[in-house]
């Protein structure tokens, strides 16, 4: 069976760790610039960075539309910090071209800061019993998520990892840990 082709959207941002751990699981991962790179994967990452320049730049390269398509196509996309921004439905802050996919109301930088960043272990059933070592870097906060949305993981009960569907978005950086779990899921995802 071929690995499926993961995209990391690579306008902005730290698409680099991303390409790095999957990398590091095998699968075939690349950068997608293009919407026609972005038709051709099975499953999509959209990285942490600055999301009103992603969300720019998304436009300008009509990238935003295709990944509409692939959303409608049912593969897998998956948001971390910036990106999970970009897929909520609105963010409180007005001055992010959002792709409005993921029914959540978002914050960004939420969490405060560069200096307030901070790495918590955080239960995810879906992983396994071994807690995850989520990293927040000035992270966004899900304001409010629709019913439809299932809450992964958790702080203090604020969802911080969260699922509709094909999507998959998170508040914090799985890619800067050593840990390919979340990675390694969005492949199978992308497989099945």
């Amino acid at each position: 069976m071929r690995s499926p082709v993961i995209g990391v959207l690579a306008l902005q941002g730290d698409f680099r760790e991303h390409l790095e751990m999957l990398a590091g699981l095998g699968v075939d991962a690349r950068n997608v610039r293009t919407p026609e790179q972005v038709a051709a994967c099975d499953g999509l990452i959209l990285p942490g960075g600055e999301s009103t320049t992603i969300g720019k730049l998304m436009r300008r390269y009509g990238v935003d539309q295709a990944i509409r398509e692939l959303h409608a196509a049912g593969r897998p996309i998956w948001g971390t910090c910036a990106g999970a921004i970009l897929l909520s439905r609105e963010v409180v802050e007005n001055d992010v071209h959002n792709l409005g996919l993921l029914d959540a109301r978002i914050a960004r930088n939420a969490y405060g800061r560069q200096t307030d960043s901070f790495e918590r272990g955080l239960a995810m059933a879906a992983l396994g019993a071994a807690e995850f070592p989520a990293v927040f870097i000035r992270a966004p906060r899900f304001v409010s998520v629709g019913p439809g949305v299932e809450a992964l993981a958790a702080i203090d009960d604020e969802p911080v990892f969260v699922r509709q569907g094909n999507l998959l978005a998170s508040t914090f950086h799985p890619e800067l840990t050593s840990d390919p779990r979340v990675h390694a899921w969005l492949a199978e995802l992308a497989r099945a």
